[in-house]
């Protein structure tokens, strides 16, 4: 069986270029309902290595989540967002009725079927 992070990943990487989630939007498509937090604390653990779209993530009011924590990548999050065509209000907000996924059922459910498979079939070789 998948781990909850790994479902999360799985989520994340179907977030098309120059389009946004929301933290409970993922949460939710992952199985998590009512867990946002638990998305933010997964993504701040990626590297680049991982190949995650994390900065596709914001939170539910449309801004990027501002953080010391963050170490900086709360600006570099809006950045890449600005790079893939995303645009920003004065405040730091961006429109989520345009800029907002949607996510294709089937392909979710094949991206996580995937997951799932792989972490199964490597519990079995051990």
């Amino acid at each position: 069986m998948a781990n909850t992070y790994d479902l999360i990943y799985a989520v994340v990487r179907q977030i098309p270029y120059g389009q946004v989630a929301t933290y409970g939007q993922v949460a939710e498509l992952a199985g998590l309902i009512g867990k946002p937090r638990v998305v933010g604390y997964a993504l701040y653990r990626v590297t680049a290595a991982d190949e995650i779209p994390w900065h596709r993530v914001i939170n539910a009011k449309g801004e990027v989540s501002r953080s010391p924590h963050r170490n900086g990548t709360d600006y570099l999050q809006q950045s890449l967002l600005e790079d893939e065509g995303i645009e920003f209000d004065a405040a730091g907000k961006l429109n989520l009725e345009r800029y907002r996924w949607i996510a294709d059922a089937t392909a979710l459910e094949t991206a996580i079927a995937r997951v799932q498979q792989s972490l199964d079939d490597a519990s079995t070789r051990d």
